[in-house]
């Protein structure tokens, strides 16, 4: 059982990565793929197109698990250990018949600052980190861009960070930050995926970059048309096999989740 958090800037294929892997993993493991992005496409990259209510909207789960309502009041009181054992299974949806692959959307709330606590937080963060996992179990989650979740500790309990980065100091520096506020609230495994890499060039300067900031680079995904094309005509990556772009996730799912 593994609980994996992919993470990086805003624009860098986050949720392609996170969608490919889920669906991948769903061939060996039970994968929870968890959209945890306030704009939710996660299950857009999975193919799915039909409306989904988020967690974070259903304001009668929330008052029944937390004893109050969603945009309640500074100051009432509510349980900040509401149950939650029941949920990943009962609010998931299945992606296929067999139902290895079940999506998770958790949606956002509103955010007065650090350290703000509503009902609504309260309940994502507990379902974010007290999913219990069985063996031959795998959670997924695609994060909020860029470095705010960190502050919030929304991925504290997870085994495996994975940043990706892209050729380009801004993508760089988001890492490093990321890196350290990662470190910060007890995330020890952090790794990096390099993404619409172009030519040898760029990949050797990226993770030269990366080596200096001790990350360890699991693999390189190049910059490829077809996941342009899967994004138009809103498909999976799985869908178009010939995809360079897949093919490296493939490498990266094997090698580093031991299909």
């Amino acid at each position: 059982m593994i609980e994996v958090a992919v993470t990086g800037k805003g624009g860098i294929g986050k949720t392609t990565l996170s969608g490919t892997l889920a669906c991948l993993l769903s061939r060996t493991y039970k994968v929870f793929a968890i959209d945890a992005d306030p704009d939710m496409n996660l299950a857009a990259s999975l193919g799915i197109h039909t409306p989904i209510t988020p967690i974070s909207s259903m304001r009668e789960l929330i008052k029944d698990r937390t004893g109050a309502e969603p945009g309640s009041s500074y100051g009432e009181v509510f349980k900040i250990n509401p149950r939650i054992s029941d949920l990943p299974e009962s609010l998931s949806i299945k992606y296929d018949d067999k139902g290895n692959l079940r999506l998770l959307v958790m949606g956002t709330v509103d955010k007065g600052g650090e350290g703000c606590v509503c009902p609504a937080s309260v309940l994502l963060k507990a379902l974010m980190r007290h999913i219990i996992l069985k063996k031959d179990e795998i959670i997924i989650m695609d994060m909020e861009a860029g470095i705010e979740h960190l502050g919030r500790r929304t991925a504290e309990a997870v085994d495996l960070m994975i940043i990706l980065v892209e050729p380009g100091l801004k993508s760089l520096e988001t890492a490093y930050r990321i890196k350290k506020l990662a470190g910060d609230i007890g995330v020890t495994r952090i790794v990096c995926v390099v993404n619409k890499v172009s030519n040898l060039e760029e990949e050797a300067f990226v993770v030269k970059k990366l080596e200096k900031m001790e990350l360890e680079v699991i693999g390189s995904i190049p910059r490829d048309e077809m996941v342009v094309k899967s994004d138009m005509e809103g498909k999976p990556l799985l869908d178009y096999p010939q995809s360079r772009a897949l093919k490296s996730i493939e490498k990266i799912a094997k090698k580093y989740f031991k299909q």
